[in-house]
């Protein structure tokens, strides 16, 4: 029993060390501090100030429908940088080393996905900061803030499974950040993020109705509205859990096989 519970403290002590050293790895690299703090305030000033006076005569007229559609936006960029990392360390030959150490296998592949977490939360924090600075002043209290910002982890996490599957199967990394991206521009774009989905054409309306991503704002959006919980959060909820629970050992699955 002692045994046991010897080694699951340092399977979590290892766990944690690995998604401190992937942490690091994002605030020293360029590319990754871009894609979870630049990139969020950058696309939230450009399209408040370019297109807000257009689309809702604007920009703070415009925030309530922007804020949430950034913020999601944000999640798909920060949870795509997970396949990239895990193929570029792949490459490296890093996991070849980390297999010589006396670690906990999993704790690799583990450290990573707990470290998108943390990638999510700068994100979502700067997506929610950059909006308040320009405008946009929620009428909810703050544990629905708080409320939105875990949601949004949370999918953000769950997509982190799926793009961690794409970097062990796929052997390229820029093919991997190729994907990625337009995944990402499809997901936000043909979705409700920016734009009121009536004013597409039908068939643009269907997609964008059909878009996970477009019950992901929509409930967001109730949420910062109404202060509530609506049935597009409940989707969400099982959305996400169902996306774990099929590309969780997927995952792990293809990570054991790679490392085998």
């Amino acid at each position: 029993m002692i045994k046991s519970t010897a080694i699951h403290t340092n399977a979590f002590a290892n766990i944690i060390t690995l998604a401190y050293r992937n942490l690091l790895k994002t605030l020293h690299d360029p590319d990754r501090i871009m894609d979870v703090i630049i990139q969020p305030a950058l696309f939230m000033l450009l399209f408040g100030y370019l297109f807000g006076g257009a689309i809702a005569g604007g920009v703070k007229a415009y925030l309530p429908t922007l804020v949430p559609g950034i913020l999601m936006q944000a999640m798909l960029s920060a949870a795509s940088g997970s396949g990239e990392q895990i193929r570029a360390d792949f490459n490296s030959g890093i996991y070849t080393r980390f297999k010589s150490l006396p670690i906990a296998r999993i704790a690799p592949l583990a450290g990573q996905l707990l470290g998108d977490s943390f990638r999510l939360l700068m994100a979502a924090s700067v997506s929610l900061l950059t909006g308040y600075l320009i405008g946009w002043h929620p009428t909810v209290g703050f544990q629905w803030i708080v409320a939105v910002i875990l949601l949004a982890i949370f999918v953000g996490w769950a997509l982190s499974w799926v793009f961690a599957l794409m970097g062990i199967l796929i052997k390229n990394a820029s093919l991997i950040e190729s994907i990625s991206l337009m995944l990402m521009i499809i997901l936000s774009f043909l979705s409700n993020a920016f734009i009121p989905v009536r004013t597409l054409p039908k068939f643009m309306q269907f997609l964008a109705k059909i878009n996970p991503v477009t019950y992901v704002i929509t409930a967001i959006r109730e949420i910062l509205k109404s202060g509530s919980w609506s049935k597009e959060t409940a989707i969400v909820l099982i959305f996400g859990i169902a996306i774990i629970l099929v590309f969780a050992p997927l995952t792990v699955l293809a990570y054991n096989h790679n490392e085998s």
